[in-house]
């Protein structure tokens, strides 16, 4: 059966070749099928659209009104499938991605960087919040993808681990005397403490697993922001629950020094997220891909 989306592109085909024959060549269709499909739609709209000459078919003032409308909505379809196509072969697109700071410096960049080396027409729009805040807005449809610290409460989410990450106590040079042997977590309390505010899902952690072994930590500071963690701990200030990967670099230049404890803190992971209801974009399928899974 033909469609009236059809009829109308064989309309608008004949009206621009001003002939059945040379609008049949272009379509790939018969000459009869061509008439037989302009005869069909001048039924249903019970208006005649050409008149038919020696020379060709000329269309007929209520058919030229038609054709301007027809002839723009075909165009415009082309084009949303043009731009459709784009999508797919990632020459267009956008991809929207919620990640905090830390992880963006820290894990995501190269990813960033490559992705757009290989798409350079892929734009990225990113959106800082902390874990529970990417949660809410991912479950939104405000980005694509968030990348978060796990573990993460939201089962409406497919959640994927990339790294796993390690809890640490670091301190600077004044601190020393926490080196000489593992410290337990009595001692570490008897310190001044230096941690990340309690919304965050990483001081969740943490507090959860001291909670479970019989302690709470009372800190002397808390900041929204790892990397204060790091410099505060720099300049002695107290000592600093960090991720280990994430300070990489002060651990082995010596600006601090990691505390031995006595009962590990248990690592855990961070990763991406997205709705589990959702079908993903090529883009962000693509740059899902990109990532190294551990």
């Amino acid at each position: 059966m033909v469609s009236k989306l059809d009829l109308y592109k064989v309309f608008t085909q004949v009206g621009k070749s001003k002939s059945f024959s040379a609008a049949a060549k272009d379509l790939y269709m018969t000459q009869p099928a061509v008439s037989q499909s302009i005869m069909q739609l001048e039924r249903e709209l019970d208006t005649r659209l050409f008149t038919r000459t020696t020379k060709g078919v000329t269309l007929t003032n209520e058919g030229q009104l038609l054709f301007e409308y027809a002839n723009s909505a075909i165009n415009l379809i082309d084009v949303g499938e043009e731009k459709i196509l784009e999508f797919k072969n990632l020459t267009a697109g956008e991809l929207k991605i919620g990640v905090g700071d830390t992880i963006s410096k820290y894990f995501l960049l190269p990813y960033l960087e490559a992705f757009h080396n290989h798409f350079p027409n892929i734009k990225f729009n990113i959106i800082n919040g902390t874990t529970s805040e990417l949660c809410a807005i991912l479950k939104s449809g405000e980005v694509d993808i968030a990348f978060c610290n796990f573990p993460v409460d939201e089962p409406r989410l497919i959640q994927i681990p990339c790294i796993a990450i390690h809890d640490i106590f670091v301190c600077g040079d004044k601190f020393q005397h926490l080196l000489t042997a593992p410290v337990t977590f009595e001692e570490l309390t008897n310190e001044p403490l230096i941690l990340l505010e309690q919304k965050s899902i990483s001081r969740k952690y943490v507090d959860n697993f001291l909670s479970a072994n019989g302690f709470t930590i009372s800190p002397e500071i808390e900041l929204g922001s790892h990397d204060l963690l790091l410099e505060f701990a720099k300049i002695n200030l107290g000592v600093a629950c960090v991720t280990k990967e994430f300070a990489k670099e002060y651990l082995e230049n010596g600006s601090l020094f990691e505390v031995p404890l006595a009962n590990e803190i248990p690592p855990r992971s961070i990763g991406m997220c997205y709705l589990n209801s959702v079908s993903l974009s090529p883009a962000t399928t693509k740059f899902i891909e990109s990532i190294n899974v551990q």
